[in-house]
């Protein structure tokens, strides 16, 4: 099954009974598949790696608050996006949690069409960050199947070196040279020479960005 194949779910985590109905009817009414738990210890039990879509979290709750939930999730390195729904005197907790990552907050009462538009938002961040990891870690496969010789010849094509050049360099024949370059594009499976540079200039940006 691909990234875009996988079905995504929005999370509801609210203890107020009639607030989390009535989010969970709009959702469903709007075709979202959605997962309500009235305590964040619950959702935290069922909560798994694999979970793809987004969190919809009340800062205040009896027990584990919603904060609480987030940085516990943070610490799991969790994917799903997060957004708080807050009373007016939460603001600065919300305010705080943005800067720790999480993707939004909506203040209490809010209307149906802000809320639908930051959970469309939110899923479609996670799934272009999973496709994302996805490539990465295909990328990250295909790295590693490379011999040493082919790591060498790899770092000099995207350095923008000629195959006489890379035959200078590393003491072997143009003939060398090209069976090693037409092994690493086999094995990256690159179909030209830019979707190489494109694949590998991608990988170091997000290794850079962590």
């Amino acid at each position: 099954m691909s990234e875009t194949q996988i079905e995504q779910q929005v999370f509801v985590v609210d203890d107020d009974e009639a607030q989390r109905d009535s989010l969970v009817w709009l959702l469903e009414s709007h075709k979202y598949k959605v997962g309500a738990f009235s305590r964040a210890e619950d959702f935290l039990a069922a909560w798994n790696e694999t979970l793809a879509g987004c969190l919809v979290l009340d800062v205040r709750m009896p027990g584990m608050s919603g904060l609480e939930l987030f940085e516990e999730l943070c610490r799991r390195r969790s994917a799903l996006p997060v957004i708080f729904i807050t009373g007016h005197g939460d603001v600065p907790m919300a305010v705080e949690a943005l800067k720790k990552g999480a993707a939004d907050f909506i203040e209490k009462p809010f209307a149906a069409e802000n809320m639908l538009r930051l959970i469309d938002d939110c899923l479609t961040h996670e799934r272009e960050a999973r496709i994302r990891r996805r490539g990465e870690a295909d990328t990250a496969r295909r790295l590693a199947q490379l011999t040493v010789r082919e790591h060498e010849v790899l770092d000099l094509i995207i350095a923008g070196k000629l195959n006489k050049q890379i035959a200078d360099i590393l003491g072997i024949s143009i003939k060398t040279v090209e069976v090693h370059r037409a092994r690493v594009m086999e094995k990256m499976g690159a179909s030209s020479l830019a979707s190489l540079v494109r694949q590998i200039v991608s990988a170091e940006a997000d290794e850079a960005g962590r």
